[in-house]
């Protein structure tokens, strides 16, 4: 895969987890939200187990110790973030939320310098900055004072910010992409389940209320779109991948105007087209600069 095709499966996945926001936010109408995250990440790993399996009869190599246990570090951190956002969303705005998020894009290489030692793409550290502010104006250029619900979701960002630096660490070294994402979902959910039993209620009425959201939590924004984001970050960069990630405050705000009839400003359209200058900057500069100098080195 090339690095272009990786960071258009990293696109994708935006564009669903955008479309689970609105999802995300109209199921705790209906149902708690641990019960919520135990379901979806269920349904996620039922999704991912064939997936997995096939992966596994046609691997040309066995899989390297510890690498289980470097895949449940992956769930645990997905997991936080997972809980962290969807409590949060209790309390905040999906318009909040989306831009609070989105934080990780500015997180991922600052963990990258601080953890890794490795310096990113000069690129990286601008369209890191220009990503963030075009969520702010997508958010419409201003903050209510932060809740409870604001705090959590930052802390959400560090999670998922933390869960894209070991994907990107571990997903190469094992060539079981497929497998990493059944056992991150697989923690998720019984984590979920675990402390859902002992703190909230749960009815078959209630499961039934909340289904079309857990579909498609489970099936889409779980399933399909954090696999497609295994794939994709085997072949491009943590940072970069964060950048084409977050575009799912773009979508989330387009969603929220098709499916619950929000309105974006001008200023919002403005964030629009600034996220994707950066996503297009992050993309063309490394390549250019990567020409040129094959184009120096052949001549």
């Amino acid at each position: 895969m090339t690095r272009l095709q990786a960071n258009l499966f990293l696109l994708f996945s935006g564009a669903i987890w955008g479309a689970g926001f609105v999802a995300q936010s109209t199921a705790m109408e209906a149902i708690g939200p641990l019960w919520f995250i135990s379901l979806r990440f269920a349904i996620a790993t039922i999704v991912a187990l064939p997936l997995a399996l096939v992966e596994g009869r046609l691997a040309k190599t066995p899989l390297p110790q510890k690498s289980i246990r470097n895949f449940i570090f992956i769930g645990l951190a997905l997991f936080g973030g997972a809980v962290t956002q969807q409590f949060g969303l209790l309390t905040t705005s999906v318009t909040n939320s989306g831009f609070l998020t989105g934080l990780y894009v500015v997180f991922v290489p600052i963990l990258t310098v601080v953890f890794l030692r490795r310096k990113p793409h000069w690129v990286i550290w601008p369209g890191a900055l220009l990503a963030t502010f075009g969520i702010f104006l997508l958010s419409g250029g201003a903050l209510s004072s932060l809740t409870g619900g604001d705090l959590l979701t930052i802390i959400c960002a560090l999670f998922w910010a933390i869960q894209m630096l070991l994907v990107g660490i571990f997903a190469s070294d094992t060539g079981r992409p497929m497998l990493l994402s059944m056992v991150q979902f697989a923690v998720c959910a019984v984590l979920g389940c675990l402390l859902a039993t002992f703190t909230e209620p749960l009815s078959l009425e209630v499961i039934e209320n909340a289904l079309p959201q857990i579909l498609y939590a489970g099936v889409f924004s779980s399933g399909v779109a954090f696999i497609c984001q295994v794939v994709g970050q085997r072949y491009t960069t943590a940072p970069q991948a964060a950048i084409f990630l977050s575009s799912e405050a773009l979508f989330a705000a387009l969603f929220g105007v098709l499916l619950l009839g929000e309105v974006i400003t001008p200023i919002g359209y403005l964030g629009c087209a600034v996220i994707f200058a950066a996503m297009l900057a992050v993309e063309l500069i490394p390549e250019l600069a990567k020409r040129r100098q094959e184009a120096e080195a052949a001549a």
